[in-house]
């Protein structure tokens, strides 16, 4: 016996039994179906055809006075006419739970770095001038944060915190001009690293390199010793 009903209507108190889900199932339907359900622990249901169903739990059904809902362990619900129950008992078999499948997590895949602001234009100028462009980066990073308009209380100037004097040198009319700041600024690096190992070659970006002359090395400034430390990290990421 098939056809369609809604789970509160009276007018379908025939039917024996019942999926929920607005879908009636012939017993041996739905039985047969249960079957390859997975087994429930904790009742067993003895219908009076002689055959038996193993369920989670059963309670009356609040919509429908006089049935009974059998809830499945595999999910769902049964609504039945007490009249082809024959009993209930507690099932004795003890029956593992499902077992909950722990998501494996996917391989970790390789994320491109976000892109760098003037990144194309630190990439051209630093292979023209045949210097580190994760180097300049880094010194980007540690002069200005990338800001463009920066001016230090000294009166460094743009990206690379150029001083007047040093963007005079390199031809910089606008040191506060991305392109023009940047070439200029690597154009002074690769001066200094031509002279002289990288850190003391950013000591001298930083303290000039009088300073490093005359200490032999980075000086004991700690903005100096700071600034050279944090551009060396940043680099080598």
């Amino acid at each position: 016996m098939t056809g369609q009903g809604h789970r509160g209507d009276k007018g379908h108190r025939g039917q024996a039994c019942r999926v929920t889900g607005r879908v009636f199932l012939s017993f041996v339907t739905f039985v047969s179906l249960l079957a390859i359900s997975a087994k429930a622990h904790a009742e067993i249901v003895f219908f009076n055809t002689g055959r038996t169903l193993s369920i989670k739990e059963h309670h009356a059904d609040p919509d429908d006075d006089g049935r009974l809902v059998l809830t499945l362990r595999s999910g769902g619900e049964i609504v039945c006419e007490p009249s082809i129950i024959d009993r209930i008992a507690p099932d004795e078999v003890p029956y593992p739970e499902p077992e909950v499948v722990a998501q494996v997590a996917a391989p970790e895949q390789t994320v491109a770095a976000p892109a760098v602001r003037y990144g194309e234009i630190i990439d051209k100028v630093s292979a023209e001038q045949g210097v580190n462009a994760k180097l300049v980066r880094a010194m980007i990073q540690v002069e200005s944060a990338y800001h463009e308009r920066a001016r230090s209380p000294k009166g460094a100037m743009g990206l690379m915190q150029l001083m007047p004097a040093t963007a005079r040198q390199y031809g910089v009319a606008d040191p506060y001009d991305p392109a023009s700041n940047i070439e200029g600024g690597i154009k002074h690096l690769k001066s200094l690293l031509e002279r002289l190992p990288v850190a003391l070659a950013l000591a001298a970006y930083n303290a000039g390199e009088a300073a490093v002359q005359r200490f032999n090395g980075v000086p004991p400034y700690p903005e100096t010793r700071s600034y050279v430390s944090r551009i060396l990290s940043l680099a080598s990421r």
